[in-house]
Parts: C-alpha cells; sequence; structure tokens
C-alpha cells in the first residue's frame, strides 16, 4: 500500500468518525453513530496491520496479533453484557485508563526503540504520550474505584495537598526535560513514577460531584494521548482520532465546568468548594412553620391527580437506589391520568456526562420529554408538580441566594419555582457542596419524602392507581 492511499484511507476514517459523533446527537440516530463509530475502528486497526506488513509478518507474529485482538474482544464482549447501567460511570473510567495505557505503552516503546540520529520531534511526542497515557491510566483506575466504591468516593485531602500537587507537577515537568534531553531507561522511568504519583494526587482528592467533570476531562486526555503517540509514531489515522477525542473531550469539559461555577484550573489543582468560601447553616436560611416531611397521603393524591403539568427531577439519588424504572412507571401513569410529563436534566447531575439520560434511556423513557436546563427553567413557573428524586445542589435555590457560599452562581434548575415540589431524597444532609438546601426547611409549597427513592415513589404510584 503507498503513503498516499495509506493517508486517504485514515482521513476517509476520521470523517466516518465525524459523521458516528455527529449521528450520536440524536436519539433516533444514535445506535447507528455507535455503529459506525465502532465499524470506522475496526477499518484502523486493519489499515495500520496492513500497511506497516504486520498482516505479512509470519504465523508467529500473526497469533500474537490476532489473539491480543481476540482476547480484547472477548473480555469487551463479556462486559457489555455483564456490566449494568448503574457502573456505566465507572466503566466509561476504566476504557478511559486503558486508553490512555495503551498510548503510554506506546510512548515508552518509541523512546526505548530511538536510534541517537532520531528526531527530537517523535522523542518529545512519545515523551509527552508516555507522561499524558500514565496520568490518564492511573487517574482513571483511581476515578472507577471511587465510582465502584473500592475506595472512599470523599475527597481524601493531605495536609499541604495543593503544594504537593504543584510540586510533583513540576517535577513531572523536569523529569520529562530530562527523558527528552537524555533518554534512557532511567529517566523514562522518572517520567513513569512521577506521572503516577501526579496522577494520584490529582484524581485522590476530587469528591463525588466533581467526578463528571473529571470522567470528562480523563476521556479528553485519553484523546490527547493517542494523539501524541500518533505523532511520535507518524500515523495520521491515530493522530486524526486522537484530537477528534481529545478536543470533544475538552468542549465538553469546560461546559460542565461553567455549569458547576467551578472554574477548570481549580479542579486541575485540587480546590474543593467547601475550602473556598463557609458554608451555610440550616439556621441561617428562612424556616417556614413545621417540617416539610408532616405530608398526608391524601393531600399528594389530590396534588397528583389534579396536576395538569410535572416536571421530574432526577440526580445521583435515583442512580444509586435503581429507581429509574419506578420513575418511568409513575410518568406513564401520570400522562395516562392526562398529565403532562416532562424531565428536566442538568448538565452535572450524576456522576458522569449524560448519567441521567442514559438510566431513563434504559428504562424506555422517551428521550423527546428529557429537557436541558435552559429550556426547561422557564417551564417550572407554570409547573403544578415538580419532583426531585434523589437531587440536591442542583436544585438548591442557594446558589441564587446565598452570596459568598460556593455554589452561589451556579446555574440550577428552578424547582422552586414550581406550584408544589415534591422532594424524593435519601436524608435532609447538605450535598456535596456543604450548602443546606432552603427548601427543606418550608412547608409552604414543599413536601419531602425522606428514605429510599424506590420507597418514595412506590408510595406515590399506589396513591394513584
Amino acid at each position: 500500500m503507498s503513503e498516499i492511499t495509506y493517508y486517504l484511507l485514515g482521513g476517509i476514517i476520521a470523517v466516518l468518525v465525524l459523521v458516528g459523533i455527529s449521528l450520536m446527537r440524536k436519539v433516533t440516530t444514535a445506535r447507528l453513530g455507535n455503529l459506525l463509530n465502532a465499524v470506522a475502528t475496526v477499518f484502523a486497526v486493519v489499515l495500520v496491520l496492513v500497511y506497516h506488513g504486520i498482516i505479512k509478518s509470519g504465523l508467529h507474529g500473526l497469533i500474537i496479533i490476532f489473539g491480543g485482538m481476540a482476547i480484547g474482544a472477548a473480555i469487551g464482549l463479556v462486559l457489555a453484557y455483564r456490566v449494568k447501567m448503574i457502573q456505566m460511570p465507572e466503566m466509561v473510567a476504566l476504557l478511559n485508563g486503558l486508553g490512555g495505557a495503551a498510548s503510554a505503552l506506546i510512548g515508552a516503546i518509541t523512546v526505548f526503540n530511538l536510534s541517537t540520529a532520531y528526531p527530537v520531534f517523535e522523542l518529545t511526542t512519545a515523551v509527552l504520550a508516555l507522561m499524558v497515557g500514565v496520568v490518564t491510566f492511573v487517574g482513571s483506575m483511581i476515578a472507577a474505584g471511587k465510582l465502584a466504591k473500592i475506595i472512599s468516593g470523599k475527597s481524601i485531602i493531605w495536609k499541604n495537598h495543593s503544594l504537593i500537587t504543584t510540586c510533583s507537577l513540576v517535577l513531572l515537568i523536569i523529569a520529562i526535560i530530562l527523558n527528552i534531553v537524555l533518554p534512557s531507561i532511567i529517566t523514562t522511568m522518572l517520567v513513569t513514577v512521577i506521572g503516577i504519583f501526579f496522577s494520584i494526587v490529582f484524581v485522590i482528592r476530587v469528591g463525588g460531584a466533581d467526578m463528571p467533570v473529571t470522567i470528562s476531562l480523563l476521556n479528553s486526555l485519553s484523546g490527547v494521548a493517542g494523539a501524541l503517540a500518533g505523532l511520535a509514531l507518524g500515523d495520521i489515522p491515530l493522530i486524526a482520532l486522537g484530537s477528534i477525542v481529545g478536543s470533544s473531550g475538552l468542549v465538553l469539559t469546560q461546559i460542565m465546568s461553567k455549569a458547576m461555577n467551578r472554574p477548570l484550573k481549580d479542579i486541575l489543582i485540587g480546590i474543593s468548594p467547601s475550602q473556598e468560601t463557609p458554608t451555610v447553616k440550616a439556621e441561617d436560611v428562612p424556616k417556614e412553620g413545621d417540617s416539610p416531611e408532616d405530608v398526608t397521603d391524601e393531600f399528594l393524591e389530590n396534588l397528583l391527580k389534579n396536576a395538569k403539568r410535572v416536571i421530574i427531577v432526577p440526580g445521583y439519588g435515583m442512580a444509586l437506589a435503581q429507581a429509574q424504572h419506578l420513575v418511568e412507571r409513575l410518568a406513564r401513569m401520570l400522562e395516562d391520568r392526562g398529565s403532562e410529563v416532562i424531565f428536566a436534566i442538568h448538565p452535572v447531575a450524576g456522576r458522569m456526562p449524560g448519567h441521567m439520560n442514559i438510566l431513563l434511556a434504559e428504562a424506555g423513557v422517551d428521550y423527546d420529554k428529557l429537557y436541558e436546563m435552559d429550556d426547561v427553567n422557564p417551564m417550572f413557573e407554570t409547573c403544578d408538580c415538580a419532583i426531585i428524586v434523589g437531587a440536591n445542589d442542583v436544585v438548591n435555590p442557594a446558589a441564587r441566594e446565598a452570596v459568598g457560599t460556593p455554589i452561589y452562581g451556579m446555574p440550577i434548575l428552578n424547582v422552586d419555582y414550581a406550584k408544589h415540589v415534591i422532594i424524593c431524597n435519601y436524608d435532609k444532609k447538605p450535598g456535596y457542596s456543604g450548602i443546606d438546601n432552603p427548601m427543606y426547611h418550608k412547608t409552604n409549597g414543599i413536601s419531602m419524602l425522606l428514605g429510599d427513592a424506590k420507597d418514595s415513589l412506590s408510595r406515590l404510584i399506589n396513591l394513584i392507581k
């Protein structure tokens, strides 16, 4: 195969990936887009095998290549069938990490195989691929461990943590320069070890609410690592595909950090929101009468049966309780009674980008009923009943009112503008931000059903049967 043909086919594969991503923007074509991306990836692998003559490397080489591919495919199929939707965040983190590990291996092997006359550009990109790949792999493994509750999901903060993070980053940069100037096994291992330490320091302090942004960032880094590995190898398809993943992931990361009202640099250097400003305690917010938990079945029944428009707001609590199917059933029953039911989705609800969308899609909710924050917020004022299922910070009115708190200025779902709000949360504790929710202390227009979301939703379903 000629070099021109190789580059031409690589460009076609990159275009196919872009078309696939475009198709995934719509529910009706998302499956086709996903399939197209998978096919494009297979074509890219075949193209590399043919162009570099690996396909003609003899029986021993073919056994190693196709044996490895078969093992990887088998593991992928098992995971695809066994992993539940509730485990999807850690699955995404795991896949990000494997992409980073592959790029790190390419970078390391490229460095070890360099001759003294090898161009500086290839050496530099190989070392950078190694560094970014290691950081992505280790960081993703920690993120997956936190999400799977293998390690604590809470923010783990050491003494002088920010200083340690900064110093480790500086040491990593110095090690990279040394590895470029003096390429050797020792300097390569130095980059690897410091990269591992930096990624541990960076990700270990990330709490649950920052996890969507972190996963999005790690996804972007896996693409960057792939592009750098492609530059080191002079592989056009790898450069193109890695650049697509890296750039799209970075855009999504910026969008999500803005949705959290958290500068991306604060997340990168490990600044916790609870350290930036004081928190608001329950006594600092206005209280109206008795507890909103004092609500009767008769009141809830009349409210739901007479509601013309109902907006359901899912959060991470719904994912923890695996209550998405009950949410879908409640919505269907309300629609059967003549109510208009829609779902309000906050950009950072859950533990990964699109977490709520995936869970509701699994439960069979029509995607056209899922509304983004900017589209749904004007609807709350004409909403007869809003039902919160396991959401906290993303619906906290303190983000609009409590000046000087960590979440002040954060765009939220204006649930409190609804005529009545039913809150189905496990307890009345603040969310990740540590800011008390004023709605928890009101009785006018607020009803609280504390406990497991499944039990609360079952109670509502039984009332309107």
